[in-house]
C-alpha cells in the first residue's frame, strides 16, 4: 500500500467537504480523533511549493515555516517540508503559499511527513479558541477516549470510555458544535465525557497556556 492509500485509510477529516476533490472519499473525524492519531501536529506557514514526478501524477512537496509543534516531537522535531498527492482525485492537498498560518496533521514515512484531504488541516485564523485550547493540551488528555459517531438516531454508548458525536445530525461531517468547541476527555472515575471549560479538569497540569 502506498503512503497515500494509507493516509486516506488511517486519517481523515471535513476539510474534503470544504475544499472539495470528485474522486476523494474521507469519513468525518473529530479533531481530537485526528490528532490522536497522526504522526505530526503543527501549525505552519506555506512558503514554498514544487512539483516532483513521484506516484502516477507526482508529488507536491510544500516547504514551510514551522511556528509551534503540537505533536510529533519523538517523530520528527522540526518538520521543514510536507508531501501530498498533486492530484486531488488522490486527496492531494492544495495550500496557498506566503498567504496563511495553516494547523497541519499527517502521519511520517520514511523521515518524511505526508498530508492530504482526509487528515485534518485548517487555517489557522478558522479554528475556533476551543480547538486552540485542544491542540495546546486537552486532546491528549483524551487519547485514551473513544469518539463514536452518531449518524442516526438512535445512538447509545457502549462503554464507559467513549463520548458520542453527533454533529453529523445535522451538519452532516461539516464541523459542528462539538467538533469546534468540545474535547472527550477521561474525568475522574474513568468515565470519558464532553468537556468544555476554560481551565484544564485535571488540577495536577499547571502552566497550561493558549498555543
Amino acid at each position: 500500500m502506498s503512503p497515500w492509500l494509507g493516509l486516506v485509510v488511517l486519517l481523515s477529516s471535513w476539510s474534503l467537504r470544504e475544499l472539495g476533490a470528485d474522486a476523494c472519499t474521507c469519513s468525518p473525524s473529530h479533531p481530537q480523533d485526528a490528532f490522536c492519531n497522526s504522526d505530526i501536529v503543527i501549525r505552519a506557514k506555506v512558503v514554498g511549493k514544487k512539483l516532483v514526478k513521484e506516484g502516477p501524477f507526482g508529488t507536491l512537496i510544500y516547504t514551510i515555516k514551522q511556528m509551534k509543534m503540537y505533536r510529533g516531537f519523538s517523530k520528527m522535531p522540526h518538520v521543514q517540508y510536507i508531501h501530498t498527492e498533486a492530484s486531488e482525485s488522490l486527496c492531494g492537498l492544495k495550500l496557498e503559499v506566503n498567504k496563511y498560518q495553516y494547523l497541519l496533521t499527517g502521519r511520517v514515512y520514511d523521515g518524511k511527513m505526508y498530508t492530504g484531504l482526509c487528515n485534518f488541516v485548517e487555517r489557522w485564523d478558522r479554528l475556533t479558541l476551543s480547538q486552540r485550547k485542544g491542540l495546546n493540551y486537552r486532546y491528549h488528555l483524551g487519547c485514551n477516549c473513544k469518539i463514536k459517531s452518531c449518524y442516526y438516531l438512535p445512538c447509545f454508548v457502549t462503554s464507559k470510555n467513549e463520548c458520542l458525536w453527533t454533529d453529523m445530525l445535522s451538519n452532516f461531517g461539516y464541523p459542528g458544535y462539538q467538533s469546534k468547541h468540545y474535547a472527550c476527555i477521561r474525568q475522574k472515575g474513568g468515565y470519558c465525557s464532553w468537556y468544555r471549560g476554560w481551565a484544564p479538569p485535571d488540577k495536577t497540569i499547571i502552566n497550561a497556556t493558549d498555543p
